[in-house]
């Protein structure tokens, strides 16, 4: 069974939170709330989200603040957020909005449809990355256990190349045809950046994959970062 994403919604106000719920309701995914920044970052702690919905203002630490310091932690830096504000102060306030790391900046009221649209995008940039880890991970045992085996017992792993490759080719087919709904749609840029890494990274996994066919050469293949 697949794992569901999990969605971060850090607001002040129940009702706020409440509306969010609602209109995300449909992607069934996660929903986790934190009605302030400081327990955004202790959820942060322990779990990984595949995006933050978080306001701007609201009491004692605001949300430039507590990007700020989502954005400086390794283990959370990368997880695209994206802010709501009721408050527009103009273009200023706006770039304040992506200094601090956001990847969209909406103004209340907005409209359901497109918030949800633009959450299920990094919610499926989110679930490829997962399953190309996956993919790693399984490319990586083998590897191991390959090294691990005599010389005089080594035996041609064909039938876990095979699922492993249909497996790869499976995320690339998904991931294809979500770079090109991206290109359909004039995404956000930012959404378009993560689909293309993802892409990177499929395509090093795939030349690692084809490196241990037989008779492409000795020696272990690197594997792709997971940055």
């Amino acid at each position: 069974m697949v794992q569901k994403a999990k969605i971060l919604l850090v607001d002040d106000r129940p009702e706020n939170l409440l509306a969010l719920e609602a209109i995300l309701s449909a992607l069934d995914q996660t929903l986790v709330r934190a009605s302030s920044g400081e327990e955004a970052l202790k959820a942060l702690l322990t779990d990984d989200f595949a995006v933050i919905l978080l306001d701007v203002q609201m009491p004692g630490m605001d949300g430039f603040e507590t990007a700020a310091h989502i954005k400086r932690r390794e283990r959370t830096r990368d997880i695209p957020i994206i802010f709501l504000t009721a408050i527009n102060h103009g273009p200023h306030h706006t770039f304040r909005g992506y200094a601090a790391g956001a990847v969209d900046y909406i103004s209340k009221p907005f409209d359901p449809w497109v918030l949800r649209a633009k959450v299920s995008v990094f919610v499926e940039l989110y679930m490829k990355n997962c399953q190309l880890r996956e993919q790693a991970a399984l490319l990586r045992l083998q590897l191991e256990g390959s090294g691990k085996v005599a010389v005089g017992e080594a035996k041609e792993p064909a039938g876990l190349l095979a699922e492993l490759s249909a497996r790869l080719a499976a995320v690339e087919e998904q991931a294809e045809a979500l770079s090109k709904q991206l290109d359909d749609d004039s995404a956000d840029a930012a959404a378009v950046a993560t689909a293309a890494h993802l892409e990177r990274k499929l395509t090093g996994l795939r030349r690692a994959l084809d490196a241990l066919e037989p008779g492409t050469g000795s020696g272990a293949p690197s594997l792709p970062s997971q940055n």
